[in-house]
């Protein structure tokens, strides 16, 4: 229950915090951290209420966060029922608000892929099972997937530098190395290649040439990590 509950609780409140990290970012470290604590406001409460525009924002913005509440909570459940460690469900989580995020502002904050990568050294370093029984893998393995998932973009982002010089951006880059660190070197080729998958898909479907990369990474990684463990 407790999953369940505390996953729609951080779900609800992505779209807060989306919306809060498009109102100051770029910024340093420490300021964005500090400005989701401290948020500016630059509208009135009296005004908001009499403004009829701001009122149908609001409505969509409730059942935004309802639906990533129930996402978020299904999803939370899932990790915890199939997976062998709680702690992937913290890389659930950023990998959700990163969805959010980057589909919102076309930006992936380092305050979120800097952790993402520092939790999965942890989670090989200390908490991953056994090698031998998980395909997750120890500290060297999880070294290498980091940086292959940070070095295999950037040369794919030299060979279509010409015709395609925003291929990859540099929190696109930043985002797979952190996953990298997470599912090891073996399987970061298979990453890239769902995640293109994905994004040719989400470009045919939303008829546009180019768009946000960081949704098709999460969607892809998180079906790669119940590919890992259930197949």
């Amino acid at each position: 229950m407790i999953y369940i509950l505390s996953g729609f609780i951080f779900g609800a409140l992505i779209p807060y915090m989306a919306r809060r990290f498009s109102k100051f970012m770029p910024a340093t470290m420490a300021y964005a951290l500090y400005r989701l604590v401290a948020p500016v406001k630059t509208v009135s409460k009296q005004k908001r209420l009499a403004n009829g525009r701001y009122q149908t924002l609001m409505q969509k913005y409730i059942m935004r966060s309802v639906g990533w509440g129930v996402i978020c909570s299904a999803l939370s459940i899932a990790f915890h029922l199939c997976l062998p460690s709680d702690l992937l469900i913290a890389l659930l989580w950023i990998l959700l608000l990163l969805y959010e995020i980057d589909e919102r502002m076309f930006l992936l904050p380092d305050l979120l892929t800097v952790p993402l990568l520092i939790i999965g050294f942890l989670f090989a370093s200390t908490l991953a099972p056994d090698s031998s029984l998980s395909p997750f893998s120890p500290a060297f393995q999880s070294a290498l997937g980091a940086l292959a998932g940070y070095m295999l973009p950037v040369i794919a982002s030299l060979v279509m530098v010409k015709k395609h010089p925003d291929a990859f951006g540099g929190g696109d880059i930043k985002l797979l190395s952190a996953v990298g660190a997470w599912i090891g070197f073996e399987y970061v080729p298979i990453l890239l290649l769902a995640t293109c998958i994905l994004f040719g898909l989400f470009c045919l479907a939303k008829r546009q040439r180019a768009g946000a990369f960081g949704p098709s990474i999460v969607i892809a990684t998180i079906g790669l990590v119940f590919f890992i463990y259930l197949v």
